[in-house]
């Protein structure tokens, strides 16, 4: 029988990162470069060290407020910490793309968006 955490390592292992993953390792990676503790961040930013911990290990969702007091402790503007994470993401789709998308979606989390259909006249 499978364990619950090795079919969640699967899972991942399978899954296109998320977002927020993609965001989190961004923001820990600039953290850690730094030589900085979440604590001293954490305290910058006026946050508390256990939500800061889950948005960079990418299980919160931070809002852009949030965002941007964590990137003004840390020091880097919220573009950079945008680009970078588009940087990233757009590298593993690459890596990806010969895989379909619809395996890497978890089936908890699929939503199907209908075509757009123009309104124009012509």
């Amino acid at each position: 029988m499978t364990s619950v955490n090795q079919r969640d390592r699967t899972k991942e292992c399978t899954m296109s990162s998320l977002l927020r993953e993609v965001i989190g390792d961004v923001l820990r990676r600039a953290r850690t470069s730094q030589g900085r503790t979440l604590r001293e961040v954490s305290d910058a930013a006026r946050v508390s060290l256990g939500y800061l911990s889950e948005v960079e290990r990418g299980r919160k969702e931070a809002s852009s407020e949030l965002l941007s007091a964590i990137c003004d402790a840390l020091e880097v503007s919220l573009s950079d910490l945008l680009v970078d994470a588009g940087e990233r993401l757009a590298r593993q789709e690459r890596a990806t793309s010969g895989t379909s998308s619809a395996a890497n979606i978890d089936a908890d989390t699929k939503v199907v968006i209908p075509p757009v259909v123009s309104l124009a006249i012509a």
